[in-house]
């Protein structure tokens, strides 16, 4: 089976959703721990292969996420082995979009991987917005679902005057 561009924008979309979703049932008292690790589970290929993960607010030795405890507390903190984690998406985030602008198409198709470049927007729900620069790479896995094997977000470079 061959990737295609609307597979990957899915993806996109359902990382996006997924943010979203966790903000909202933590803001609802709910079970926002699970519904993080079915996104984790559902968008890395932390199961079947090795993912990079570089989040936007991760540092110092724990920099990269190589395993999806390591997702896990990035997204929703509250462990004690990454005691320097909030929670990502307890934010919460009204709104996260996407935009694959690296070049006229952000998509690259190459075999059973799919490499995206550009910007995730994200607003909480007093409309603050932040930008951050994105790479994602998904790979088809034998489920046929496209899965992160690689997510890098940071944010912009800002040069001191």
């Amino acid at each position: 089976m061959t990737i295609t561009e609307d597979q990957v924008n899915a993806a996109q979309q359902a990382w996006c959703d997924g943010l979203i979703a966790i903000g909202k049932i933590h803001q609802a008292a709910g079970n926002f721990r699970a519904t993080a690790a079915s996104l984790i589970n559902d968008l890395y290929d932390y199961s079947e292969g090795v993912v990079f993960f570089k989040p936007t607010m991760a540092h110092g030795k724990q920099t990269f996420r190589a395993t999806s405890k390591g997702a896990l507390s990035y997204f929703v903190g509250g462990d004690p082995d990454f005691p320097d984690d909030k929670g990502f998406a307890l934010q919460p985030w009204a709104r996260v979009c996407y935009e694959n602008n690296a070049a006229e198409n952000g998509i690259q198709i190459h075999g059973n991987i799919a490499i995206t470049m550009g910007n995730v927007y994200l607003t909480d729900y007093h409309h603050n917005e932040i930008m951050v620069d994105k790479t994602f790479a998904f790979r088809l896995c034998p489920d046929q679902r496209l899965r992160l094997c690689v997510h890098k977000s940071a944010l912009p470079y800002s040069p001191t005057n």
